[in-house]
C-alpha cells in the first residue's frame, strides 16, 4: 500500500511554485547576496567558494568592466579606474563631497543628476551606474545558484541614508534589472537575522564595524515595528585602522622606517590583517616582514585596538545621549562587521552595555540573511499568518485639520508594520483639549473620506494658540491594526485610540475611493488651497478682531481704527469666496495695514511687564 500525497498543513495540494527571492547587502568595503533554502537563509558564494564580493568596480580602456576581487587587484597600479567606496557617494551633491576630492584617489566630475561622477577612461561613471555593476554581479551569481531569473530583492541601506541616498539605491537596482522588494535599514536586518522581530518589545543595539566605517543603531521593538531612536557612528574608521595600528607597530619593531615602495606596504598590511584574523583564535602569531622575524600576542594586539575601540565607544554613549537612553536600557546587543571578530571589540562591547553581544551569526552575513528573510515573507513564501508582511497599506491613513481638510500621515501603499508621526499644535488662545478625527482615503476634504476613529486629548496647559506642541503618532502593527496616540511634549499628557483601518472595505469601494481621487484631483487641490486660506482669514479675523476691543481704542487713533474695522469687514466678506487668491490677497492687505497696530501692542506689553522696576534691579537680575 502505497500513502497519497495530499498536500502541507496549509498548502495547495498543486506542487509549490517557490519564488526566487534574495536579500542583498550593497556594502561600502564588501557586499553579499543571500536566500532561504529548505527554510534556512544562506549566503551564496561564487564559483570559487567565495562569499564577499569586494564593493570594487574596474573600468578598462577597451570598455570591460571588472567588479570584486579581480577590481580589487587593480587598486594600486591603476587607482583612477578603480572604484572604491562607491557606498559613499550614493545620493550626495558635489558640493557634499568635494571637500573629500583631495583625499580620494578619484577624479571627480559633476553629473547631470546632481552627484558627482567618476572619470575614468571608459568615460564618466556615476554612482549609481558603478553600484549596478556589483549588485548585476550578485544577481547573476544568484540566478545561477537558484537555476532561474529573481523574482525580487531586498537591499539594506544604512539607517541614517537619507531619501535621496535610498532613491540612488534603487535607482541602481532597476539598472541592474532587480525588482526591489524592499529597502531595508541595515541595523533592521541585522536584528531580524537573529529573530528579534519576534521576540515582543525592548531596545536593540546594533553596532556595526565594518572595514572602512562604524555605525552604531538604537532601535526600539513595538508590535513588531522597528523604530529608529538614534544612529552614530564614525565614517572614517574600520577595520582598516586596526590593520594600520598593527602595521606601524611591525616597521617599528623591525626597523623599516617609513619609505615603503608600494609592494611592501601591500604586504604588510596583508600580514598585518592575517595577524589580526588569526588572534581571534590564538593567543600569539609568528610575524615575516622584508626579512624581520617577530612574535605579536593577544595583550599587545589589545594594546593597539584600545585607542580604536574607545572611539566607537565614544559614538555609542553620543548616540544613547541622543536617543536619551542609558546602557541600562539596552536589552540585546547585535554585533555587525566583520572587524566586530575582534575578541577584544566583543570584551569592550560587552563591558559597556552590561551583557554579552548577540554573535552566533557571521557577523559579515547576519545584514544579508535578514534581508534574504524578509525578502522570503514578501515575495510569498511564507504560509499562514507569516503572509501578513505582505500587506501594504490600501488607501492612506491620516486626520482631520482646521477647514476638515485630511492631512495624510502614512499614504496608500506603504508596507506594513509602520510607524510614523507629526506634530501639530492648537488654533485658540487657551485650548486645553483637541479632539481628534481618524480617516482613510485619498480626497483633499474629510467629507470625501472615511472616518475611522475619534478621540480627544485633553488636559493640554493653557496657552497662546500655537505654543503647544501636539505629536500625533499613527502605528500600524503586522496585524493591520492601526494605534493612534497623541501627547502633548511640554505636560506629557496622553491619548490614544485603536481601530481596524484595512477591515470594512472590500476591493470594489477601495478602487471606487482610489478612482474618484484620480478623477477630482484637480478640483480636490483648488477645494484644499481654498480652505486653507478661509482658516487662515478666520484665524486673522478672530486674532486681530480681540486684539482691536481689548486695546484698539487706546493705541490707535479714530482714522486708524476706521482702516482697521473696514479691511476686516472686506476681509470677512470675501472670506466666503471662491477665488483662494483673492482671499490670500485680502489677508495680505489685513496683515500690512495691521503691522503698526501690532507693534505698538507690543511696546506697550514690554513697558507693562518692566513697569515699577530699576535699572539696577534688572541688572540683579541678570
Amino acid at each position: 500500500m502505497v500513502l497519497l500525497q495530499i498536500s502541507e498543513p496549509g498548502q495547495s495540494p498543486e506542487p509549490h511554485q517557490r519564488r526566487r527571492a534574495v536579500g542583498i547587502d550593497l556594502g561600502t568595503t564588501n557586499s553579499l547576496v543571500a536566500t532561504v533554502r529548505s527554510g534556512t537563509p544562506e549566503t551564496l558564494p561564487d564559483d570559487k567558494d567565495c562569499h564577499l564580493l569586494p564593493s570594487v568596480v574596474h573600468y578598462a580602456a577597451d570598455g570591460t568592466v571588472t567588479v570584486g576581487h579581480d577590481a580589487q587587484s587593480r587598486a594600486t597600479e591603476d587607482t583612477l579606474n578603480t572604484l572604491a567606496s562607491i557606498k559613499r557617494f550614493m545620493g550626495r551633491g558635489t558640493a557634499d563631497v568635494k571637500m573629500l576630492g583631495s583625499q580620494l584617489p578619484y577624479e571627480l566630475v559633476a553629473g547631470d543628476s546632481g552627484m558627482p561622477n567618476f572619470r575614468t577612461v571608459a568615460g564618466h561613471v556615476s554612482p549609481v551606474a558603478a553600484s549596478a555593476e556589483i549588485l548585476r554581479v550578485l544577481a547573476d551569481r544568484a540566478e545561477s545558484a537558484l537555476d532561474g531569473p529573481l523574482d525580487g530583492a531586498v537591499i539594506t541601506v544604512p539607517a541614517y541614508f537619507d531619501e535621496a541616498q535610498r532613491q540612488a539605491t534603487k535607482d541602481a537596482a532597476t539598472l541592474a534589472g532587480i525588482k526591489v522588494l524592499r529597502l531595508l535599514n541595515e541595523p533592521t536586518a541585522a536584528a531580524v537575522a537573529y529573530g528579534l522581530d519576534q521576540g515582543g518589545e525592548g531596545i536593540i543595539a546594533v553596532y556595526d564595524l565594518g572595514g572602512g566605517t562604524f555605525d552604531i543603531s538604537i532601535l526600539r521593538l513595538s508590535h513588531g515595528v522597528f523604530e529608529v531612536l538614534a544612529t552614530g557612528g564614525d565614517s572614517a574608521l574600520g577595520g582598516d585602522d586596526f590593520d594600520h595600528a598593527i602595521a606601524e607597530w611591525c616597521c617599528e619593531q623591525a626597523g623599516l622606517g617609513t619609505n615603503l615602495d608600494p609592494g611592501q606596504q601591500r604586504q604588510l598590511m596583508a600580514v598585518a590583517r592575517q595577524a589580526k584574523e588569526t588572534l581571534a583564535d590564538q593567543v600569539e602569531i609568528g610575524i615575516t616582514v622584508s626579512g624581520w622575524q617577530g612574535r605579536l600576542d593577544r595583550e599587545t594586539l589589545n594594546r593597539l585596538a584600545d585607542p580604536l575601540i574607545e572611539k566607537t565607544l565614544r559614538a555609542c554613549r553620543r548616540t544613547l545621549r541622543d536617543a536619551e537612553l542609558t546602557p541600562k536600557d539596552i536589552s540585546a546587543v547585535v554585533m555587525v562587521g566583520g572587524s566586530t571578530r575582534m575578541l577584544r571589540v566583543r570584551e569592550v562591547v560587552a563591558e559597556t552595555f552590561s551583557r554579552e553581544p548577540m554573535v552566533d551569526i557571521d557577523p559579515d552575513c547576519v545584514v544579508a540573511i535578514g534581508a534574504a528573510i524578509q525578502a522570503d515573507v514578501l515575495v510569498g513564501n511564507k504560509p499562514g499568518d507569516e503572509m501578513l508582511l505582505l500587506d501594504v497599506i490600501p488607501l492612506s491613513l491620516g486626520l482631520e485639520t482646521m477647514g476638515g481638510l485630511m492631512e495624510k500621515i502614512i499614504h496608500r501603499n506603504t508596507t506594513i508594520p509602520v510607524a510614523k508621526a507629526q506634530d501639530f499644535t492648537t488654533y485658540k488662545d487657551g485650548q486645553t483639549a483637541m479632539a481628534i478625527h481618524v480617516l482613510q482615503g485619498e480626497r483633499e476634504l474629510i467629507s470625501d473620506c472615511r472616518s475611522l476613529a475619534r478621540f480627544e486629548l485633553r488636559g493640554i496647559p493653557p496657552m497662546v494658540a500655537g505654543a503647544a506642541k501636539i505629536r500625533v503618532k499613527f502605528q500600524v502593527d503586522a496585524d493591520g491594526l492601526l494605534n493612534v496616540s497623541a501627547k502633548e511634549l511640554n505636560s506629557g499628557v496622553e491619548a490614544h485610540i485603536e481601530v481596524k483601518p484595512s477591515y470594512g472595505l472590500n476591493d470594489e469601494e477601495v478602487t471606487r475611493m482610489l478612482r474618484e481621487s484620480y478623477t477630482h484631483a484637480r478640483d480636490d487641490m483648488q477645494l484644499r488651497a481654498l480652505r486653507e486660506q478661509q482658516v487662515e482669514a478666520d484665524r486673522l479675523y478672530e486674532d486681530l478682531s480681540s486684539a482691536m476691543s481689548q486695546d484698539g481704542r487706546t493705541l490707535l487713533n479714530d482714522k486708524e481704527y476706521h482702516c482697521l474695522e473696514v479691511a476686516l469687514a472686506d476681509l470677512k466678506q470675501v472670506r466666503d469666496s471662491t477665488s483662494h487668491r483673492e482671499i490670500a490677497r485680502h489677508i495680505e492687505m489685513v496683515s500690512k495695514t495691521s503691522e503698526e497696530f501690532a507693534a505698538r501692542r507690543m511696546n506697550a506689553s514690554i513697558k507693562k511687564a518692566l513697569a515699577g522696576h530699576s535699572l539696577d534691579e534688572l541688572d540683579r537680575d541678570i
